[in-house]
């Protein structure tokens, strides 16, 4: 196990993104210099701004005419019938459009379909594009389909876990990789940041592992994280899965069955009622936790989790 780990991550550190390596899920396109991802699952704007800026990359805007093929290549690939959102828009003060790099508007080629922009209802703060290219002003709660966009750039190299995220952490003992998330998050969102960076919440299966992770806490005392939020606890990968009482892994096994059941004394309490998300102490036992209480969190992931099958090979 050891001798694979060091081997990977030989190979790993070593890969220099060029134009097969960013993330499998992404294509390169030599035109725009970087890579795009059509991403199928509608959403609203502020969903597909934050899942893109998780993945690594921005909700992609036509800033020029090869961005804008490119992205409508994406569309006429997957058939797509309805218009994308683009990263444009005036979310911060109405009818102030700029892409989410803070390019304006006016400094972007666009043409508007018939009858836009319209503002209907006064509340259309982002813009679309339709698959014939032409813009239109939307409600940013409606939900469409969108494309993320990573620029190449000559500084970016691939770290030791198979990925842009230098602050993916390799145990030896698992051969996987951890992130410790200072930013506190709800459960939810912490389960949309693991899985936007390849990864999932993390699950405990041995005792070493969770020695990895209170060893993770320390190096992450709660002086380095900005806010007022609690910082002795961390969301990880186990849920009551809605059933109140019984707790299983995200993946659907019992914790025992896992391999690790240790709950800190008096756990689990559901003491301030809808303590229904697993989390950990510093010491690694675990802990219910308020689903919507924002909390620290911590990632887990394979080093080829983003790879694509030859890239490492």
């Amino acid at each position: 196990m050891k001798a694979a780990v060091a081997s990977l991550v030989f190979v790993l550190t070593i890969a220099y993104l060029d134009g097969q390596q960013f993330r499998y899920d992404y294509t390169y396109m030599r035109d725009i210099n970087g890579w795009l991802k059509l991403q199928e699952i509608p959403a609203t704007w502020q969903e597909a701004r934050l899942r893109c800026h998780l993945e690594g990359s921005v909700l992609a805007s036509p800033l020029d005419d090869a961005l804008k093929s490119g992205m409508l290549s994406l569309i006429k690939n997957k058939k797509t019938s309805c218009g994308i959102f683009t990263g444009i828009h005036a979310t911060f003060s109405k009818g102030d459009y700029r892409s989410v790099e803070g390019v304006p508007l006016a400094k972007i080629p666009h043409d508007w379909a018939d009858y836009e922009p319209d503002n209907a209802g006064g509340d259309e703060n982002c813009i679309l594009m339709n698959p014939d290219g032409n813009f239109a002003d939307v409600n940013c709660t409606e939900t469409f389909q969108y494309v993320c966009y990573k620029k190449k750039t000559s500084t970016i190299a691939m770290a030791s876990c198979g990925s842009v995220d230098s602050e993916y952490v390799l145990s030896k003992d698992t051969g996987n990789c951890y992130k410790f998330h200072k930013v506190p998050r709800t459960w939810s969102r912490a389960y949309m940041a693991c899985s936007a960076e390849g990864g999932y919440l993390t699950i405990i299966n041995n005792e070493k592992e969770a020695v990895f992770l209170r060893d993770l806490f320390v190096k992450n005392p709660a002086v380095h994280m900005i806010g007022s939020f609690w910082k002795d606890v961390a969301f990880i990968g186990f849920h009551d899965w809605n059933e109140r009482g019984e707790w299983l892994t995200i993946n659907g096994e019992k914790l025992q069955e896992a391999g690790y059941e240790k709950w800190s004394g008096g756990e689990p309490s559901n003491a301030t009622t809808g303590e229904y998300c697993g989390s950990i102490y510093r010491s690694a036992l675990l802990n219910d936790l308020w689903c919507e209480k924002p909390a620290p969190f911590i990632c887990e992931k394979e080093p080829r989790s983003l790879l694509r099958e030859h890239d490492d090979k």
